[in-house]
C-alpha cells in the first residue's frame, strides 16, 4: 500500500544521528591506515598481512551493500541498524584486544560489515522521513558532514597511534559505535514498513541481468578501477612515507588527509562542470588525469626520484580525477536499465569496493618496494578503467542505435 503520510505525520529522524552512523563506517576505513607500520612492529606482522586489514575492510563494505537493503525492507530499518551498530562496536573491541594479526584481520572484516549498515541505511532513512525536495536537501547536508570523516581520519589515527598506541584507535571506534547504538536505540523510530518479502529470486534475476550487460559491467569495473583503486596507495602510504621516505608516522596522516581531500575537490569540480561537459567525456577525461598522475609517480619510483612532494602531488591529482570520475561512472551505470536502478546502485557500489579490495591486496604483494607496487597497480587500474569505459560506451551506442531502428 502506498504511503500518504503528510510531512507532519512522517517519523522524525535527527539528521545529526544519521550523519553519525554513516560517518562511523567511513571513519573506520581510513583511521587505522597511518598506524599500520606501528601495529606491524607490535604484532610482528609483515606489510602484506597488515594491508589485509584494509583490503578486507573494503571487502566487508562490498558485501554489506548487497545485504542491508533487502534485510531492512524485511525486518525494518531500526532493528537492522541496531544490529549493524552492535556488530561494529563488538568488532572494534575485539580488534583493540587482538593478540595477533589474524585476529585483527577477522575483526576488521566484521567491523566493516557492521559499519556498512549506517552507510546503507542512513540514506534510506532520510528518504523515508522527508519528501523529495527536503530529502535532497537533507542528503546534501548529510553528505557534507560525512565527507569530513575520510579527511580527518588519517590525522586522528596518526595522532592516537603516536600518543597512545595503535590499539587506542579501536577503543575509540568501539566508543563511537556504542554512542551511535545508544542514541539510535533512544531517538530513532522505525521509519520503514517492515514485512516486505525477501524475494531472492527477483534479486538474483536483477543482478544476473546486470551482470550479463557489457555496458553495466564496463561502467562498474571501470568505475572501480578509476576510483577505489586509490586504496592501493592509501594502504601502502604509511610504509612508503615512514619506511621508504623516513618520515614520522604523524606526518603520514597529514599526507593522507591531503590525498583524500582530492576526492572532495574532484566531486566539487564535477558539480560545476557537468552543466558544460557531457557525462561520458567527463568520465573519460577525469580518468585520463588519474592515469597520467599514476604514470608520473611510476616514472619517479623507477628512476629513483621518489620524494614526498612527488608522491603527494601526483596522488592528489589522481584522487581529484577519481573524485570527478566517480559520480559520472555511477550515473552511467545506473542508467543502463532504468527498471532496476536500486539493484544497479547496490551492485555498482559492491563492485567498486571489491575492485578496491583487490587493488589493495595486489599492492600488498610488493613487500620490498611498496611505492613501486602501488604505482604499478594504479597505472594498470587506470588503463583497465579506460578500456572498460570504451567497451561500455560502444555497447551503449549499439543499444541506442537498435532502439532507434
Amino acid at each position: 500500500m502506498t504511503s500518504t503520510a503528510t510531512p507532519s505525520q512522517r517519523p522524525h529522524a535527527p539528521l545529526w544521528l544519521l550523519a553519525l552512523v554513516t560517518f562511523s563506517g567511513t571513519l573506520a576505513m581510513h583511521i587505522f591506515v597511518p598506524a599500520l607500520p606501528i601495529a606491524a612492529k607490535n604484532l610482528g606482522a609483515g606489510m602484506g598481512a597488515m594491508q589485509m586489514t584494509v583490503s578486507l575492510y573494503i571487502l566487508g563494505l562490498a558485501v554489506g551493500q548487497l545485504l542491508y537493503g533487502p534485510m531492512a525492507d524485511r525486518f525494518g530499518r531500526r532493528p537492522v541498524l541496531l544490529f549493524g551498530l552492535g556488530l561494529y562496536s563488538a568488532a572494534g573491541l575485539v580488534a583493540a584486544l587482538a593478540p595477533d594479526v589474524h585476529a585483527l584481520i577477522t575483526a576488521r572484516l566484521f567491523q566493516a560489515i557492521g559499519g556498512c549498515a549506517g552507510l546503507v541505511l542512513g540514506r534510506s532513512i532520510v528518504r523515508d522521513t522527508a519528501g523529495p525536495q527536503e530529502a535532497t536537501r537533507r542528503l546534501a547536508l548529510m553528505n557534507l558532514m560525512v565527507t569530513v570523516g575520510p579527511s580527518i581520519a588519517p590525522l586522528v589515527g596518526g595522532a592516537l597511534a603516536t600518543a597512545l598506541g595503535w590499539r587506542s584507535i579501536f577503543y575509540a571506534l568501539f566508543a563511537l559505535g556504542i554512542v551511535g547504538l545508544l542514541f539510535t536505540w533512544r531517538l530513532l523510530p522505525e521509519t520503514g514498513t517492515p514485512g516486505a518479502r525477501l524475494d531472492a529470486s527477483a534479486l538474483a534475476r536483477n543482478y544476473g541481468q546486470l551482470l550479463r550487460s557489457p555496458a553495466f559491467l564496463g561502467f562498474s569495473i571501470g568505475g572501480g578501477c578509476a576510483t577505489t583503486s586509490m586504496y592501493a596507495f592509501i594502504a601502502s602510504a604509511p610504509f612508503i612515507f615512514v619506511d621508504q621516505l623516513h618520515r614520522p608516522a604523524h606526518e603520514a596522516g597529514i599526507y593522507l588527509a591531503i590525498l583524500v581531500s582530492g576526492v572532495w575537490l574532484g566531486s566539487f569540480l564535477t558539480s560545476h562542470l557537468i552543466q558544460r561537459v557531457r557525462v561520458d567525456r567527463l568520465m573519460i577525461r577525469s580518468n585520463a588525469l588519474s592515469v597520467l598522475a599514476a604514470f608520473v609517480l611510476l616514472g619517479g619510483v623507477v628512476t629513483g626520484h621518489l620524494s614526498v612532494p612527488l608522491a603527494v602531488g601526483t596522488m592528489f591529482l589522481f584522487t581529484v580525477g577519481a573524485g570527478m570520475a566517480s559520480p559520472a561512472a555511477l550515473t552511467q551505470a545506473i542508467s543502463v536499465n532504468p527498471q532496476v536502478i536500486g539493484s544497479a546502485s547496490g551492485l555498482y557500489g559492491s563492485t567498486q569496493m571489491a575492485v578496491g579490495a583487490l587493488c589493495t591486496a595486489l599492492a600488498g604483494m610488493g613487500h620490498q618496494n611498496p611505492a613501486l607496487a602501488a604505482a604499478i597497480v594504479l597505472a594498470g587500474a587506470g588503463i583497465v578503467a579506460q578500456l572498460s569505459f570504451a567497451v561500455a560506451l560502444r555497447h551503449q551506442k549499439k543499444l541506442a542505435g537498435a532502439a532507434a531502428d
